[in-house]
Parts: structure tokens; sequence; C-alpha cells
């Protein structure tokens, strides 16, 4: 009893003193897609502060109605959690700036936005989390992962670099789960990325020297969190959905990139991104054995069905490269949105 009454004063409290600092600082917005029933966590940590004061963290769930109902509050070793998240959330605690919410059981109510408010002493926080619900009962197709790198090469995007890349792309950088769910269905990837919570990892299927070692066990290689701003990795982005179609454009010649990009114009498109080729090939089983242009100046191709000469071992989406744009030596995809 005394716990709840603890808490209780400290809600009216933590309210008043976050109505100030929503006006006062530039919070951050993350997304996450889980499967119904799953165990998720939403990221939230005070980067680089003194735990001197002890962290005071409140998190709600964002309604449509712009109210909002709170999932769970704390205050040093006092924790209360409220209605429906009663016995299903509970902070990760990894260390003591770590204010990561896990909640068990998933169900149809949970998907929305929820809102993370970290007080330590003077310093604030305020970080935003969409909860975004995938598979065959949720409002949203199942996803995929795709690794990417830019036309520089491998390792040369900081965090901030890579949030930007994913957002080219049609994609968001992608959450642990999301990879690990990948992983499980056969994911085997040799280069680190970013993950959406700021640490780097890499997939492997099948273990192999360069890869972390023959006697290593298949897994998700972990780097750890990194910085954001000077370390420089590539990146793992996720996209769900496809809302258009997606089309490799027939041309009598191949096209430069430029002539790609206008091309596909010309046909009341546009030329379509990394993010497309991968959603319509995943979740679409799209196959064309014919290598096109995309918009960030890549030339890929997606295969559903392997076969000689077009992806003969397994199904991927080709990557031939970042070739000069003057070279007509391609055709192009296109993507035209719903209207």
């Amino acid at each position: 009893m005394v716990v709840c009454n603890i808490i209780d004063v400290f809600t009216v409290i933590f309210d008043q003193f976050i109505v100030s600092l929503l006006y006062n600082n530039g919070g951050s917005r993350t997304k996450v897609y889980a499967n119904l029933g799953d165990n998720i966590t939403l990221p939230c940590r005070l980067e680089g502060q003194s735990s001197l004061f002890g962290n005071r963290i409140k998190w709600a769930k964002l309604e449509d109605d712009s109210s909002e109902t709170n999932v769970l509050i704390s205050m040093g070793a006092h924790k209360k959690t409220y209605g429906n998240f009663q016995n299903r959330v509970y902070l990760l605690e990894v260390d003591d700036n770590d204010a990561t919410l896990v909640i068990t059981d998933l169900d149809l109510n949970d998907y929305g936005t929820y809102s993370c408010e970290i007080i330590n002493g003077m310093n604030d926080k305020i970080v935003e989390v969409d909860l975004e619900l995938q598979g065959e009962d949720s409002f949203s197709f199942t996803g995929v992962v795709f690794p990417y790198s830019p036309r520089l090469g491998r390792y040369n995007l900081n965090f901030q670099d890579a949030e930007t890349a994913c957002l080219e792309q049609d994609a968001v950088v992608a959450s642990f789960e999301q990879l690990y769910g990948e992983w499980r269905n056969g994911m085997d990837w040799c280069n680190a990325g970013w993950l959406n919570d700021g640490t780097v990892k890499y997939p492997i299927t099948k273990p192999r020297e360069p890869c972390g070692g023959v006697r290593t066990s298949a897994g998700l290689r972990n780097y750890g969190r990194r910085d954001k701003s000077n370390s420089r990795y590539d990146v793992f982005c996720f996209t769900a959905s496809l809302k258009g179609r997606f089309y490799y454009l027939i041309q009598p010649k191949k096209l430069n990139f430029d002539e790609a990009v206008n091309t596909c114009k010309r046909d009341g498109a546009e030329i379509a991104k990394v993010g497309h080729i991968y959603a319509a090939w995943k979740l679409q089983g799209y196959d064309r054995c014919d290598a096109g242009w995309l918009a960030d100046g890549s030339v890929r191709y997606p295969i559903s069905r392997p076969r000689k000469n077009c992806s003969p071992t397994e199904a991927a989406v080709r990557f031939v490269g970042f070739p000069d744009k003057k070279q007509k030596l391609y055709g192009v995809y296109c993507y035209k949105p719903q209207p």
C-alpha cells in the first residue's frame, strides 16, 4: 500500500513536470514491428548521464484523441503498472540508464504509439516508439529485413546516416526482433549493420572463418552498442508493405540511369527504391531475371524461383552493383503508388 501511494503522488508531480519538458526537448522516434503473442522490447535509455539522482521513468500509450494511458511508472525501487498492462510489462534495466520496456503476450489493443519519459536530476529525455503489429492476424503484412550499404561501399554509415539511408529506400532501421526473425528464416549475412536500438549485429546461419569463425555457433553476431556519431557500419532496413505496383518496364533498348528515371516518369510512375524490390520479392513472390536500375543508382534483380543463370542456388534479390550511371546496360524497375 505504501508503494502505491508513493507512485500515485509521483505520477501527479511527474505529469506536471513533463508538460514543460515537452516544449524544451527534441525527442526521438522509433518504430518496432511484432507479431501477435510476441514478447517485445520498446527501446529507451538516457545516454551518458550520471545516475546519482536515480531515474524517474514513465511509459504511457498515446491515444488517438490525444489522451494518454499510463503503462508503467518507476521511481527508484518503486514501480507500478496500470490497467491491461498489469503483470505484462516490466523494465529491462540492463544498466542504470536503461528504461527499455518489455511487453509480453502482445494483443491487438497494444499497437499504437508509446512515450518514454525519463528524468535524472536536471537531465531529461522523451522518446516516442511506434509499435506496429505484423502477421496473418494483424493490420499489416509480414515484412522483410534487408542489408543496405551506399554507393561509397560497406561500413560508411553512422547511425544518423543509416536512418536516412533506410528512409530513402522506403524503409526504417530494423529492430532486433525483426533481424532475429529473419535469421530464423535463414538469413545469412557477413557484414555488420546498425539496428534501431543503436546496436550493431549480423546474422549467420552457416558459421565460417571470415564471419566469427567456424567453431562458433549460428546466431546473431553482436558488436554491442556503438558510438552513433563516429562508428560506421552498414544497416539492416525493414519494410512492411508495398502500397502500389512494382514492375519491370520493358523497353526496346537498354538505358542509362537518367533515361531510366525519365522512362518511369513517362509511364506515370517513379523509379523503384530498394525497399520496393525487396517487398515485391518477399511479400508478392516477384521474379524477374533482368537487371534493372533503382532509385539509389544500384542495379538489382529479384529471383523467387532459382534457376540456371538466375540465382541458381537460392531465392534472393541479386545485387549487380553501383555502375557508372552513364552506362546503357540495364533496364529499369518502376513503382506506381496507389492513388
